[in-house]
């Protein structure tokens, strides 16, 4: 019922409800040559092609002025705003309150194939190729709520902390993240107890059996059925000793003296011996233990775990769909790039899904409007990930013109075409929507 689409039809119905290119420039777009520029740089930096792709993909827009947005789109700042815009945009929908409360997450990172001779690259040991990590952050509802590009093969409990840290100290608004799933990779007992510390919860699925050990306090007696899964090594004299220390590193990172990859990268495994590092280690095998028997004592607790983390593996197939190629060797070698490359690969995900997650709303209250009884279960597991129906690839036409009917988009209509567009108003509607538009819209209008 939702029909088949193109990309350019997509990015431009969600600007239009969002504003994600006002955001982008910094200030509303001149004309629609400039916005059409802006969408070629995004998807320059968020896909596997160039600028020149870029160009000759989208008729009627040079390479330089592809190369511009693309530098432009490296201003610190600019499309974390847009990603969240799109996020609470996708969240406003009744159809999400079904699939999660916004209050957990997963995370995980996504391998992109690329020179070896870039910084953060190392050799993939599943494909045997150089290759980049792109670190995301998935709301149980599916939409990204941060991005960040690591290097391969690293331990990730410092990035999947940092990001939830991240996101909820940016606004004091918006529903904040009190579980995080992870892989076996995304934790450390360090990395546990900063979060905890942080107030959430990092929940690791672990890879074997061997890891399913129970850490307990020596001087805890352990029942003889617990006595094989059980290790009774935990020190509470350590965690008494450096807890002060320890919770002034959390006023640090929460008034922002620090960032978490500094203060666990600080109190490592390299850390051996200081009171703060064998504090956060000893609690985290506690805070670990307790994990556990939930995890296996509660089955509703566990399924929610592993359909967290389903729904992370859903996201990096659409991820794959989007940025199906490499970085190729003259990109990425620098942090910011590597920020814009990953802010707009995240970017374009967002949109996709928020962009379904309409389409859906809009289809089921058509199907309940008729008469139709739809079932929340069923609703509950159909996804906004779905991309057979749009077309990423070939030549793409933004139609700029068909989108200006919206108070949001009128703005972008070049100087000649707004003055036409306003004439052929009628008063009442000219004043309506001038009130609707920013005030240097309305002047222009």
């Amino acid at each position: 019922m939702i029909g088949a689409t193109q990309l350019p039809d997509v990015i431009l119905e969600i600007d239009s409800r969002t504003q994600i290119s006002t955001m982008l420039l910094g200030r509303q777009p001149e004309d629609d040559e400039e916005l059409i520029a802006l969408y070629a740089g995004l998807l320059a930096h968020g896909t596997e092609i160039d600028a020149k792709a870029a160009a000759a993909m989208i008729p009627g827009v040079p390479v330089s002025r592809v190369t511009a947005a693309m530098r432009m789109l490296e201003a610190p700042g600019r499309l974390r705003a847009a990603n969240d815009s799109v996020v609470a945009f996708q969240q406003r929908f009744p159809i999400v309150k079904l699939w999660s409360d916004g209050k957990k997450a997963s995370s995980d990172m996504m391998a992109l194939d690329a020179t070896r001779h870039l910084s953060i690259a190392r050799t993939d040991p599943r494909r045997k190729t150089a290759a980049a990590g792109i670190y995301t952050h998935v709301l149980g509802s599916y939409p990204v709520i941060f991005d960040q590009p690591i290097v391969l093969m690293t331990r990730q409990d410092a990035p999947a902390v940092h990001g939830i840290e991240a996101y909820n100290s940016n606004s004091e608004d918006r529903i904040k993240v009190d579980l995080l799933a992870v892989d076996t990779h995304g934790y450390t007992y360090s990395g546990m107890s900063v979060a905890k510390l942080l107030k959430f919860d990092l929940c690791p699925q672990l890879a074997g059996l061997p890891d399913c050990k129970i850490w307990t306090p020596r001087s805890l007696k352990v029942s003889e059925a617990l006595e094989k899964v059980a290790i009774p090594a935990i020190t509470e004299k350590a965690i008494r000793e450096g807890w002060d220390q320890t919770m002034r590193l959390i006023a640090s990172i929460k008034s922002g003296r620090v960032s978490v990859a500094w203060a666990l990268a600080r109190h490592g495994s390299a850390a051996a011996g200081d009171d703060v590092r064998r504090c956060l280690d000893q609690y985290g095998r506690l805070l670990r233990s307790v994990f556990l028997c939930d995890y296996f004592t509660n089955d509703v607790f566990r399924r929610e775990i592993h359909t967290l983390l389903n729904r992370g593996e859903s996201v990096h197939l659409l991820q794959r769909a989007i940025y199906y190629g490499r970085i190729t060797a003259e990109r990425g070698r620098r942090r910011d790039e590597l920020k814009s490359i990953s802010g707009s690969h995240a970017l374009l995900k967002n949109v996709v899904i928020g962009w379904n997650t309409m389409k859906l709303q809009e289809t089921v209250d058509r199907l309940k409007s008729s008469g139709q009884r739809i079932d929340d279960s069923i609703l509950r597991r159909i996804g906004p990930v779905h991309f057979g129906h749009i077309n990423f690839r070939g030549t793409m036409s933004f139609s700029v013109a068909r989108y200006a009917v919206s108070a949001v988009s009128a703005p972008l209509l070049t100087r000649d075409r707004r003055k036409n567009y306003s004439r052929s108003l009628s008063p009442s509607r000219r004043t309506s929507m001038a009130r609707q538009l920013l005030p240097s819209a309305a002047v222009a209008t």
